[in-house]
């Protein structure tokens, strides 16, 4: 198939392109794409307006989670082939056209269409715009590859760092109302699904950016000094190849499939609710949170979910990926424990507690590619990586569901503010201790499962 512009022969770097040149075009896509993480900020609009409960109004952020974990798995191989501008391009026509199928439906009251165009043709670009970079930039960073994948996974996770208080003042200025204690009060016909609008178009020239300045190393490209044979010493698991084909049938895959998707549910069903969940916590206190303040706290959880994307993944490259996931899910739990115990009695616990748990939430996308790579090799990272994300998929249904399912059923019983998600937080918990046994268990991957080197086929 001739792919013309986006062919991947047309983006080999020529000698002496730098490579911290692609991280940019990393962070122009991810940036744009971890919008995704801002969803909450449309929740109580469209729940006023369209007349949805919490769980309805989660379902195009679910939706686009599942389709992410899909699409990645389903088109990681065809990624790898075509290369990181095609996949780019794909991602900016499927993720900013999910954005204007979405304002259509809330332009004419149809909500599936609102489901559809986010969660659905949305995700498919969410799942190859996430895989795009991150072969990429191990293959480029082989010497560093968890600070490479922080680099490009860091920008998914500050995307709400950038869309919460763009979003939140669109809202605004088309015609979305709040009361002091940042309940919407009203919406006017059409703000949404001008906000939506304008996301779509605004993102595809962001987008384009990274479409026009990733490059992929020459066969055979090394960084200069670079000797693989200290880092595996030091770093690695194993030192050779496992295809993704035989990668699924490994115990360590479906192990670390475990630790993802765990991790992830832990962290994405605060993240999902993160604005009405404070709201909720502080209402009935002296200080309750307003809307400004419930997304100034949207933006500190991106924060933290950014910064521990690049931080914790820069540091596994010193202690190693097993131990670092130790840090995840461990002190995570610990600090879901924190907040079941303490309530609303202290609101700096519950802000702190939440941004770190977080941090670890991010750190675990960021840090999962390493991991990958040491114990599969660099052979078909990318492809393993995007059917690993099928984790996320789960993970990406099961955390709003328990966060929203039993939200619900406690308002309905007449429950008010941290009781509405005191049985959520255990169950986190709970997670987050199987997760950590998973870790545990993972080993050096058996031999049988390794790539054939040309001596052996001889």
């Amino acid at each position: 198939m001739a792919l013309g512009f986006l062919d991947r022969s047309r983006v080999v770097a020529p000698a002496g392109w730098s490579r911290w040149l692609v991280p940019p075009a990393a962070l122009s896509v991810h940036l744009a794409i971890g919008q995704a993480y801002a969803w909450s900020v449309f929740k109580p609009p469209l729940e006023k307006y369209l007349s949805l409960s919490g769980a309805q109004s989660a379902l195009p952020f679910q939706l686009g989670i599942v389709m992410l974990g899909l699409s990645a798995a389903l088109f990681g191989t065809r990624v790898e082939r075509n290369g990181p501008r095609w996949a780019m391009f794909v991602s900016l026509c499927c993720f900013c056209g999910g954005f204007l199928v979405a304002a259509l439906g809330v332009l004419t009251k149809q909500y599936w269409l609102v489901v559809l165009g986010y969660g659905g043709l949305g995700g498919v670009g969410l799942g190859i715009g996430y895989i795009s970079p991150v072969s990429t930039l191990i293959k480029w960073f082989p010497d560093r590859p968890g600070m490479a994948t922080g680099i490009a996974i860091m920008g998914f996770g500050g995307g709400a760092l950038i869309a919460t208080p763009w979003s939140t003042a669109m809202l605004d200025a088309f015609g979305v109302t709040y009361s002091n204690t940042g309940v919407v009060t009203g919406v006017e016909d059409g703000a949404i699904a001008l906000a939506f609008l304008v996301h779509g178009l605004a993102y595809a020239v962001f987008m384009t950016m990274g479409v026009l300045l990733v490059r992929v190393p020459a066969d055979g490209w090394r960084p200069a000094g670079y000797n693989p044979v200290n880092d595996r010493a030091h770093v690695l698991i194993t030192t050779a190849n496992v295809s993704a084909k035989n990668a699924v049938k490994t115990p360590q895959f479906w192990c670390l499939w475990v630790v993802l998707c765990f991790n992830v549910t832990a962290g994405i069903g605060i993240l999902e609710k993160a604005a009405p969940m404070i709201g909720d916590f502080f209402r009935q206190t002296a200080t309750p949170v307003t809307a400004s303040a419930a997304a100034g706290f949207v933006a500190l959880l991106s924060l933290a979910n950014m910064l521990g994307r690049i931080a914790w993944s820069s540091t596994s490259d010193l202690i190693g990926r097993k131990n670092i996931y130790r840090l995840y899910l461990g002190l995570g739990a610990v600090l879901y424990l924190v907040i079941a115990l303490v309530g609303n009695d202290v609101k700096i616990v519950f802000i702190l507690s939440a941004m770190l748990i977080l941090s670890f939430y991010g750190a675990g996308f960021a840090t999962i590619p390493a991991y990958l790579k040491d114990l599969f090799g660099t052979y078909q990272v990318g492809a393993i990586h995007g059917r690993l994300l099928t984790a996320w998929s789960v993970a990406g249904v099961l955390g709003p569901l328990i966060i929203n399912a039993i939200a619900d059923a406690q308002k309905s019983a007449g429950k008010s503010g941290p009781a509405l998600y005191t049985t959520s937080i255990y169950i986190m918990i709970g997670l987050l201790v199987v997760g950590f046994v998973a870790n545990e268990l993972v080993k050096p991957v058996d031999a049988k499962f390794h790539e054939k080197t040309a001596a052996e086929v001889a």
